[in-house]
């Protein structure tokens, strides 16, 4: 036996934004993890825009931010699956998701926070659904008809059928990983771990890429053990927080959402175009985003 063949080499798994948005077609079903006004794949997010993806379903947050509004209003989903769509005191309903839903032109996968995830559960346990208790008697099953009503064959009991949600790619922000792919968080992580339980493959964009060695000094922390692939992406949550390192952009929000209300409004697209274009489409790549929204902004971004 060759030493080479004796000492196998451990692959390491960053890559490109490029490369991750390399497995996206249209058609997909792609998760975006985060919470409201924090931890959204916004690297990503406008890299899927760029490339003008078309007709996705986009499994979004249990709490969606609007990361999941500036791709509808981008014309890239075709349906959304997410409990909540919205920025809280920013905007307590996307502009674009509510126009887009009101007008037709996406559809809405109707469920709460708890039917949500056990959607997600019945995907990690590779079944078609989830029995659940919760909802039995409400509309649900009526204004969502994928949602089933029927009878427990142990015990009779009236339940509804969760079908699973099965997602292609996942692409999640965290605050850090390892080169191989193991991925730790500041705080909890909201609902990011469903979601790569769900996910055929999943990619997390990261602040930092720290050491094994660093990640192994505490491995209860590990919350992802093993992403297909890890994205250098410092600031890449912008203009949304990512805890342990910058607050939320409110300021880039709310010119984001004044361009959203011109078009759910008065049915003008052209602020939305201009902001697509300054900062969306137009930039060259992550770096020129950040130079249009400026280092004086972002270094302002403190948490305390």
């Amino acid at each position: 036996m060759t030493e080479a063949a004796a000492a196998p080499v451990r692959a390491k798994r960053i890559i490109e934004v490029d490369q991750a948005l390399d497995k996206v077609a249209d058609g997909m079903t792609v998760g975006i993890g985060g919470f409201i006004n924090s931890s959204h794949p916004m690297l990503i997010v406008r890299g899927l825009i760029r490339r003008g993806f078309k007709n996705l379903t986009v499994v979004g947050p249990a709490s969606s931010g609007l990361e999941i509004d500036l791709l509808i209003a981008a014309g890239c989903v075709k349906k959304v699956i997410a409990p909540y769509v919205g920025g809280e005191v920013l905007a307590p309903i996307g502009p674009a998701f509510r126009t887009a839903v009101e007008r037709g032109r996406v559809e809405v996968f109707e469920l709460d926070e708890a039917m949500y995830y056990a959607a997600l559960r019945a995907a990690a346990q590779r079944v078609p659904f989830n029995p659940w208790r919760s909802g039995v008697g409400t509309s649900f099953p009526e204004i969502n008809p994928a949602i089933k009503v029927f009878q427990d064959p142990c015990n009779g009991e009236t339940l509804l059928a969760i079908p699973a949600v099965n997602i292609d790619v996942a692409f999640l922000h965290a605050h850090c990983s390892d080169a191989y792919g193991n991925v730790q968080y500041i705080g909890h992580g909201y609902g990011d771990r469903a979601i790569y339980a769900a996910a055929d493959l999943t990619f997390v964009q990261v602040e930092q890429v720290v050491s094994n060695e660093q990640i192994k000094a505490d491995p209860l922390r590990t919350a992802i053990p093993g992403a297909d692939g890890i994205i250098r992406a410092p600031f890449g949550a912008h203009p949304y927080s990512s805890p342990g390192h910058y607050i939320e952009d409110q300021a880039h929000i709310r010119e984001y959402v004044k361009a959203a209300t011109a078009w759910a409004k008065s049915d003008d697209f052209a602020p939305l175009a201009a902001y697509l274009d300054r900062f969306v489409t137009g930039p060259a790549d992550h770096v020129e985003y950040l130079e249009r929204v400026g280092l004086r902004r972002l270094l302002s971004l403190n948490e305390y």
